[in-house]
């Protein structure tokens, strides 16, 4: 692959250092097991095991450690996004599929990936299961003490060998400061979590209650839903009605945020490697013009070969200007696409919890659980993978375009041959304007005698019937024949635009570039629906929130009971019916939203009736 070269040539350096990064790699699982185990045995299982009642040591613990919630989790949203990115140094190497621990035939290379998946995991697991620990004190420091390692780690081997062999001086330095930033970052975080659990301890602050089922922003988006629109709204600034409007009431999950960080640093380690890539391809294309130089100065510029040596030398600089203007295109492209897909992500999630369905395929409107279910798995690292590939398709048809216009456009100017070349672009643009100025005059035409008049004066087209009928068919059959060589343009015209918008969206993940019918073949798209679909019904504020009211409520009639004479009690209020109470919500459900009474069936008994179309209601 592109990026397995240069990190070779990073570990075949000939500066000698004394650390080993594949090697600390192996030797780091050591310390993570270790903390693994440690918060492993702080955490009580919920299930009491068969097990427990063989060995009253246990206690019903070592219960299973939790690196992070990807559904729910809006607290830490920055510092698992940090985490995420401290990874991305490994998540390049992996992509690379340079790192393989195992040597294998071909044909179990996937299962060798899977095991260097999973052991790179197995070494940033502690980052993550120390920030969701609910064992503040302990994990903070274990945290700190792991992240201290990989720090002085990095640290070390940068000191040790900050130049490479491709990029030249700070080599090192380039590829792995995002790493060593976000690892700086965590061991911030991890001391301030120890002082915050210190104080806790001490009783120097008082700690929090427990958290709520119900996160603030989802309730405050029920409440916003329940208060009346205002009569006129606000002016939207330009940025707010064509870029993004910041909604108060609504938070990304972390499983986004730690993808976009990583997405993010992974994209500038993938234009370093490709840079490296063009730095090696420039030299030996440099060595490849010399010798093309010596072979002209030894014929003393008269050979035959002479003409075509002076045309690929030339194209050999344009393509290189060219790669190097685009890579500022491309790469600006990628990312307005991460941006672009946070919003399209909060855009759906919404219009999933207002019911709304018509933006996806009507074959994704009920997927299936299990694929949805795998979607949160698969989604983040496949988004990731997208916007790599992506980058690198992109700038490729970037440079082709680049390429194009230069020696349309630019070389003929150079080279003395402007006339030549604006006489060809203007007999091209003259033909374009006529083919289009025909069919332009087709629909006039049609417009004007062959459809009847307008039906009401206010209609905004005539309606869908003929008139000059034999002038019609005349007018088809002579048209016939033009209309096939017209079509064979409107063929690859057609082609043309399919294949630049397939390239130019194949980074975007929430859109699918098939055709319309053929979507499940977009195995990125499917992703992209399964994620929605799961976190729509994990984390509706609608349904979260009236869940967390029967959690309140089963609480609050536990507690009840739980107290002597509690139904002696004066001051628990007056006593009110349910089935009262269950009618004056009713009431007053139908009062605010009178159409639901259409959805409703008809109950004599009930004693309440609301009229639809006049205003009177009657209780019975």
């Amino acid at each position: 692959m592109l990026s397995t070269y240069v990190w070779t040539a990073q570990s075949n350096s000939t500066c000698v250092t004394s650390i080993d990064m594949e090697l600390f790699l192996h030797y780091s699982l050591i310390p993570s097991f270790f903390i693994i185990m440690v918060l492993s045995f702080l955490q009580r299982r919920v299930h009491h095991k068969q097990l427990d009642d063989k060995s009253y040591l246990l206690g019903s613990r070592f219960g299973i450690v939790m690196p992070l919630d990807f559904i729910g989790t809006f607290n830490n949203r920055w510092s698992y996004g940090i985490a995420f990115g401290a990874t991305a140094n490994k998540v390049m190497f992996l992509f690379s599929e340079g790192y393989q621990p195992l040597q294998v035939p071909q044909w179990a290379q996937a299962i060798v990936l899977l095991i260097g998946g999973i052991e790179v995991g197995l070494s940033h697991f502690p980052f993550f299961a120390c920030l969701s620990s609910e064992f503040r004190l302990i994990s903070s420091i274990l945290g700190f003490i792991y992240s201290l390692i990989w720090f002085a780690i990095t640290v070390l081997h940068i000191v040790q060998c900050p130049h490479g062999q491709l990029i030249g001086a700070y080599e090192t330095v380039i590829f792995y400061w995002p790493s060593l930033l976000c690892l700086a970052f965590l061991l911030g975080r991890f001391v301030y979590m120890f002082v915050k659990a210190l104080k806790i301890h001490l009783g120097l602050e008082v700690q929090n209650e427990e958290r709520s089922f119900l996160e603030v922003h989802q309730a405050e988006h029920v409440k916003q839903l329940m208060r009346k629109p205002p009569e006129q709204e606000k002016e939207k600034s330009w940025f707010q009605r064509r870029i993004y409007e910041w909604d108060p009431y609504f938070q990304f999950p972390s499983r986004m945020i730690g993808a976009t960080v990583l997405a993010f640093i992974c994209l500038y380690l993938f234009i370093i490697i490709e840079f490296c890539m063009y730095t090696y391809i420039v030299r030996e294309l440099d060595m490849f013009e010399e010798g093309l130089e010596s072979y002209i100065a030894s014929v003393n510029e008269t050979g035959v070969l002479t003409p075509a040596i002076l045309r690929i030398k030339e194209l050999i600089n344009v393509a290189k200007g060219v790669w190097m203007l685009t890579i500022f295109s491309a790469s600006l492209t990628c990312i307005s696409y991460l941006f672009h897909i946070l919003a399209c992500y909060r855009k759906h999630i919404k219009r999933l919890w207002l019911g709304e369905k018509n933006f996806i395929p009507l074959k994704f409107h009920n997927p299936s659980s299990s694929n949805s279910v795998v979607a949160i798995a698969r989604y983040s690292g496949w988004q990731i993978a997208y916007i790599l590939w992506g980058y690198l398709i992109i700038h490729v048809v970037q440079c082709l375009f680049g390429v194009m216009i230069m020696y349309g456009l630019v070389l003929p100017v150079i080279h003395n041959q402007g006339l030549e070349m604006l006489k060809g672009l203007g007999i091209g643009i003259l033909t374009i304007s006529i083919v289009v100025g025909l069919m332009v005059l087709q629909l006039k035409i049609a417009a004007r005698f062959f459809l009847q008049p307008k039906i009401k004066p206010g209609d905004k087209q005539k309606p869908l019937a003929l008139n000059n009928r034999k002038a019609f068919h005349n007018f088809n059959y002579f048209l016939f024949f033009y209309n096939v060589l017209l079509g064979l343009g409107a063929c690859l015209f057609r082609l043309f635009v399919s294949c630049i918008l397939g390239t130019w969206l194949i980074a975007r993940i929430d859109r699918t570039i098939m055709q319309n019918g053929y979507e499940a073949a977009d195995m990125g798209f499917q992703a992209w629906i399964g994620m929605l679909f799961v976190d729509h019904y994990h984390t509706n504020p609608v349904l979260v929130g009236f869940c967390h009211i029967l959690l309140m409520s089963n609480n609050e009639r536990k507690l009840q009971k739980s107290i002597p004479y509690w139904h002696l009690n004066p001051s628990s209020g007056p006593r009110v019916s349910i089935k009262s109470r269950t009618r004056w919500f009713l009431l007053y459900t139908l009062l605010k939203n009178p159409l639901l009474t259409l959805l409703r069936k008809p109950k004599p008994t009930l004693g309440i009736r609301v009229a639809t179309r006049t205003n009177s209601v009657d209780v019975l």
